[in-house]
């Protein structure tokens, strides 16, 4: 889904929608992939970085999520992951470096002794996973229009279907 709005459906709704939808595109992580949680947490420190290279980093991800899929991370450790997902993200002229210091666990506790003291993002992600608890969001994709789940709207809509679906909705 993500590739066809990012490709062709964006575009369209700029030319004959401007002003009366917005796309918010809202990360829903999936526990019982464990590296979803990473690529999740990869994501939101582009968006503390650079909002305007979301959608780009995005898009790349999409195309490299076989890289990240549990088989393939399976044998890895977190650290090792996040310098993957730092290097893809470079890959769309952004700090390896500076999304990677937001990513990385330490190996050791905090000034206070605790041991589970997340990394930079770690807040980010649990306001997320809050927000699409409160809106009913458990799987993805998951369509709202107008803060309604739409369940209409599939994974494998195409760029004409949106647009369909756009004019029959959108007033």
């Amino acid at each position: 889904m993500f590739k066809t709005l990012h490709t062709s459906v964006f575009g369209v709704v700029e030319k004959k929608y401007a002003g009366k939808v917005q796309f918010i595109l809202r990360q829903q992580i999936q526990p019982w992939h464990p590296s979803s949680t990473l690529v999740h947490e990869a994501a939101t420190a582009v968006l503390r970085i650079a909002p305007a290279k979301f959608y780009d980093f995005s898009h790349t991800l999409f195309k490299h999520q076989n890289e990240y899929f549990d088989v393939n991370a399976a044998n890895e450790g977190r650290n090792t992951t996040y310098k993957r997902l730092a290097e893809l993200a470079s890959s769309v002229d952004l700090d390896e470096g500076k999304i990677y210091s937001m990513l990385e666990i330490s190996d050791k506790p905090g000034p206070d002794g605790s041991l589970n003291i997340g990394n930079e993002v770690t807040n980010d992600v649990k306001l997320m996973v809050k927000a699409n608890r409160r809106t009913g969001v458990h799987v993805t994709p998951t369509v709202l229009f107008n803060g309604i789940e739409e369940g209409s709207i599939s994974s494998s809509f195409t760029a004409e279907q949106w647009d369909e679906w756009l004019q029959k909705n959108i007033v």
